[in-house]
């Protein structure tokens, strides 16, 4: 994957802790803004952040911790974290329309397009969609294709499906945070 951190040095605080789909890593700054997240390990979250300095972060994930265990319990719709991601003008665009779409919904690369003003620009859409550095917090799993197919997401299909499966059956069963 293409990282927009790739050429971009910076000292972060890093966190990893069990989820029901397994290790969920996350990078703070020093004013506690989550930078980047990745399910998998420090390793995986290092890939994405190939230029940053890592350091283990004992108390600053905290906060983002309990929301994600709140999310896996089905008591929470939305994050309330500050965030920090590392991008183009376009792809904070297609990144907050990403955070605009609500828990258990989908939306297709071009309604996103749409949504941000630039109808044809679907497979630009896309390549921003593989790039948000904070999968979970900015839902690039609510992203389907035209046909309704499962297409892209950074940590497989599988957990794509499980993720949207999830809020699909909390939202059904009416719980809300």
């Amino acid at each position: 994957m293409n990282s927009p951190f790739q050429t971009i040095h910076m000292k972060l605080h890093v966190t990893t802790f069990a989820t029901p789909a397994g290790p969920f890593s996350c990078a703070l700054d020093a004013a506690g803004a989550v930078v980047a997240t990745a399910f998998g390990d420090v390793s995986v979250l290092r890939r994405r952040l190939p230029a940053c300095e890592l350091e283990p972060g004992p108390t600053d994930g905290v906060r983002v911790r309990d929301q994600v265990h709140e999310y896996f319990a089905g008591t929470r719709r939305a994050f309330d974290l500050p965030l920090a991601p590392v991008g183009t003008d376009f792809q904070q665009r297609v990144w907050a329309a990403l955070g605009a779409i609500p828990c258990g919904e989908t939306r297709t690369y071009g309604e996103i397009a749409g949504a941000i003003g630039r109808p044809a620009a679907a497979r630009a859409v896309g390549r921003a969609n593989a790039t948000n550095p904070l999968c979970l917090f900015v839902p690039c799993h609510r992203v389907i294709g035209t046909d309704g197919s499962l297409t892209g997401f950074a940590f497989g299909e599988e957990l794509k499906r499980r993720l949207l499966d999830h809020e699909r059956v909390w939202l059904a069963q009416g719980r809300a945070a």
